[in-house]
Parts: C-alpha cells; sequence; structure tokens
C-alpha cells in the first residue's frame, strides 16, 4: 500500500502513457489489452493485473493499494490507472484528524471526490451556501484533543459540539461523499459576494498538456472588484513537442498566445465571473513544501 501526492500519481500515469504512446504496436497491444479487460469485467472475470503484467513489474509487481491525497487529481486519471489493475482511491485528512477524515473504499468509491467519511467519524457542512457549499467540519475518536498548551488556538478549530473546522470547503453528495472544492484561506471573493476558488480553476488549467503549473489569484481592479489572474509554468517537454514553440523559452511572447488559447477554451466552461482575465508564465517550477503542495503566499 503506498500513500502519494497527486503529482506522484500523474508521474506514474505520464511514464506509463509516453512508454505506451512511443511504439506503435506497443499502443495497439495496449489498447486492445484496455477493451478486452472491460470486456471480461462485466462477466466477472478479471484478467487486468496479468494482461498488464509488464506495467506493474515496472513499479515492482507488488503494489496493491495507491492512496492519493493533498490536493485535487484527475478522475478520469484514477480510472486509467484503475483499468491496469492498480487499485487506486482518493483519501482527505488532516494532521488533527490522525490523519483521516475521509476515505474511498477499494469497491465503493467515487473518482470525484475525497471518498466517504470513517467509521465512526462525523462530517457536516458549516454555513452552506445556495449550492450545498461550505466549510468542511469533522468529529471522531480520531480528532485531536487540542493544541498542546495552546487552548486559543484549540478553541479557534474546534466548536462546542466537537467539531473540528477543517479550513476546507467543499460538499456532500447525494451518497454522503465529500467533495472538496478548495481551501477557506485561499477563496476569493468578487464585489458581489461571489465565492471563487482558484482551485477548481487551476485543475481544470492543469488538465492541459501544455501547462504543468498554475496558480490562480485575484488582482483588485480599481471598482474594488477582483480580476482572476493565473499564473502559468509551461510544460517543458509539451512545449518541446510542438514544432511552432520548440526551443523557445518558456515565457516567449508565442507561447503565452498558445496559453492564452487554452485559458479561452477552458473559460468557455466557467460562469462568467470565474473567467480567467489575465496570464503571466513563469520558466521555473512554483515553490514547493515537503508535501509537493505550492506555497500560495
Amino acid at each position: 500500500i503506498v500513500l502519494v501526492v497527486p503529482l506522484m500519481m500523474e508521474a506514474f500515469h505520464r511514464g506509463v502513457m509516453k512508454k505506451v504512446k512511443s511504439d506503435p504496436k506497443l499502443a495497439k497491444k495496449f489498447n486492445f489489452g484496455l477493451k478486452l479487460t472491460k470486456a471480461l469485467r462485466k462477466v466477472g472475470i478479471d484478467l487486468r493485473r496479468k494482461i498488464f503484467d509488464s506495467v506493474h513489474e515496472n513499479f515492482g509487481g507488488n503494489i496493491r493499494l495507491l492512496i492519493a491525497g493533498g490536493a485535487a487529481i484527475a478522475p478520469e486519471l484514477m480510472a486509467d490507472m484503475q483499468d491496469l489493475g492498480f487499485g487506486c482511491i482518493q483519501g482527505y485528512g488532516l494532521t488533527e484528524c490522525a490523519p483521516i477524515l475521509a476515505l474511498n473504499r477499494t469497491h465503493y468509491f467515487n473518482n470525484r471526490s475525497a471518498g466517504l467519511p470513517l467509521p465512526g467519524v462525523d462530517v457536516k457542512i458549516l454555513d452552506p451556501d445556495e449550492n450545498g457549499i461550505g466549510e468542511i467540519a469533522g468529529r471522531g475518536d480520531n480528532v485531536m484533543l487540542g493544541y498542546y498548551k495552546n487552548e486559543e488556538a484549540t478553541r479557534e478549530v474546534i466548536d462546542e459540539e466537537g467539531f473540528f473546522h477543517t479550513g476546507d470547503f467543499g460538499y456532500l453528495d447525494e451518497n454522503n461523499f465529500v467533495i472538496i472544492t478548495g481551501r477557506k484561506a485561499n477563496i476569493i471573493v468578487t464585489k458581489n459576494g461571489k465565492n471563487i476558488f482558484p482551485e477548481e480553476i487551476e485543475f481544470l488549467l492543469t488538465q492541459h498538456p501544455l501547462i504543468a503549473e498554475a496558480v490562480v489569484s485575484g488582482k483588485e481592479r480599481k471598482d474594488g472588484d477582483s480580476l482572476i489572474h493565473a499564473e502559468i509554468f509551461p510544460d517543458r517537454e509539451a512545449v518541446d513537442e510542438d514544432p511552432e514553440l520548440k526551443g523557445l523559452p518558456l515565457t516567449d511572447d508565442k507561447i503565452k498566445d498558445k496559453l492564452s488559447e487554452v485559458v479561452k477554451d477552458v473559460n468557455a466552461g466557467l460562469i462568467n465571473y470565474k473567467a480567467v482575465r489575465s496570464i503571466s508564465l513563469r520558466d521555473t517550477e512554483f515553490p514547493k513544501t515537503t508535501a509537493k503542495k505550492i506555497i500560495r503566499h
């Protein structure tokens, strides 16, 4: 069983797909294997690990379960790994919750969610808006008693009912799966009171191969409203695969023009007030924590 951050899972997936795409014959066999295993699973026969044995051997051959947490991950990527026979689920937790609040189950999961509350754990949404989105709070034996010798900090996060206020926003779907939309500290509030979660937009942007990393923020305008801005770190490998862009500095205007088109496509699927209005490029990765989370401030 291996616990990973999404960046590691994405690297696993990218490595597999890169090798497959590099050889047309291998790609043909790979795609046939996917179709065959999907058909067999419909009648109760699971040969994924046998047919994709070489893929499993590349990862040591003994991985039973990959658990991803710490940030959003594309549900399509999770499904791809599952189709290869990897047990692959998402979880959600914090140090204060020892450390898991919710977890998908191996045979009952939703790849778009962070999972179901653990047995004995209560999860509720505080002050939900018209879409049911509010701060996620959890209560259970796994929740800490408090911060050591800091009663004031403890009172700020644990209420009178014993619920720990996570600082994460999200909602519970009709099946009680926890869906996370973003961090309370990162929310951009528009002039008319609408909440924008940068993580939602960043996730959509980084689904494009040209974008390795993105950080979305609100820039205050003269009228007091927020202009949504995206700072983007382009993917060097993907850039060099484009004959028009190959070898150019990552901050070149031609790359920016291409990414502006990508942003336009992403905006087409967003509500108008969430649309990215400006972008800037950088030629180095964003600084990160030891858990591989981008440092925003």
